[in-house]
């Protein structure tokens, strides 16, 4: 059984795309659907710069599904795939999952742009700059994070926002109570903790405004029947129904990505290959939690071909 999965934020980088742009017309139509559908030249910003303007959130979301889904549209014009005959399970990390369900139809490209346009945007203005922060702690597990987080929370919040693999958990919450963790990190067993250079707390309470900008977004674009069973980060579980998806959509705002439990629950339902379409980050988390798995990452021409030789 295989698994596509689709990576979420910090993927980005400048000349993401150029290279199947130039390489496929299956790829360029995607760029341009996505430009056309936000109202903004977003290859440009993707292939050139500046990096300030690709990793502010409400372009570097969209930026990054554009990039995972010329990927698959690559694969399935130009190899004549069908998602639905090669893989069981799709998922997408936070951001990702929005990838996923495209990918699986429940959302038109155009629409899922907006979506994230929106996402992004609204997840930016939900706690004013400055006031939130996140922390990578790395050599932890989910019970010393969890720990961790209780104890330097001191009546503030500071929650797991990321289970992304036995030894990587990511906390969401505010500044100070953050800055506590990453000076207490040591004493409750943990290597190092490491603030991340991201402009919002995401997946803690203090998103609560964008949830409810996306319950209105959802109520407003709904996703359609998926082609094939999606695993949603808040439950680790696999999910169908078009309404459910749209109410765990609304929970992932303010929700933990449940990364490691979901990459555990794929291979328990009998996935031996996962491929990450559209960056190189979800793969080494997947390796690091299950064993005697196939991991291929999908980026380049090259390894679209290599793939195609494979499905």
């Amino acid at each position: 059984m295989r698994a596509f999965v689709f990576p979420g934020q910090g993927s980005q980088k400048i000349g993401m795309g150029a290279e199947l742009a130039a390489s496929s017309a299956a790829a360029r139509e995607v760029f341009e659907e996505v430009d056309e559908a936000l109202g903004q030249n977003l290859f440009q910003i993707m292939t050139q710069g500046p990096e300030d303007q690709l990793t502010l959130t409400e372009n570097a979301q969209a930026a990054i599904m554009a990039h995972a889904i010329a990927v698959l549209r690559v694969l399935t014009r130009e190899g004549g795939i069908a998602i639905a005959d090669k893989a069981q399970f799709v998922a997408g990390h936070s951001l990702g999952e929005y990838t996923a369900l495209c990918a699986a139809g429940a959302f038109s490209l155009a629409d899922t742009a907006r979506l994230l346009k929106l996402r992004g945007a609204a997840m930016q203005a939900a706690v004013p700059v400055g006031q939130g922060a996140m922390a990578a702690l790395l050599g932890a597990d989910l019970a010393k994070a969890s720990a961790l987080a209780e104890a330097a929370a001191q009546g503030e919040v500071c929650t797991v926002a990321n289970d992304n693999d036995p030894t990587q958990v990511v906390l969401s919450g505010h500044k100070a109570a953050i800055e506590r963790a990453v000076g207490l990190a040591r004493e409750h067993g943990i290597k190092r903790g490491l603030l991340l250079p991201v402009s919002a707390p995401f997946h803690c309470p203090l998103m609560q405004p964008a949830a409810d900008a996306m319950a209105d977004a959802l109520a407003a674009t709904p996703p359609r029947s998926l082609a094939v069973t999606l695993y949603a980060n808040v439950t680790a579980a696999p999910v169908t129904d078009p309404a459910e998806i749209a109410r765990l959509l609304v929970e992932q705002v303010t929700g933990r990505v449940r990364w490691r439990e979901t990459a555990l629950a794929m291979a328990a339902a009998g996935v031996e290959q996962f491929v990450e379409l559209g960056g190189k980050v979800l793969g080494p988390m997947i390796a690091r939690t299950v064993a005697d798995v196939s991991i291929t990452s999908v980026v380049t021409m090259a390894d679209i071909d290599a793939l195609l030789k494979d499905l």
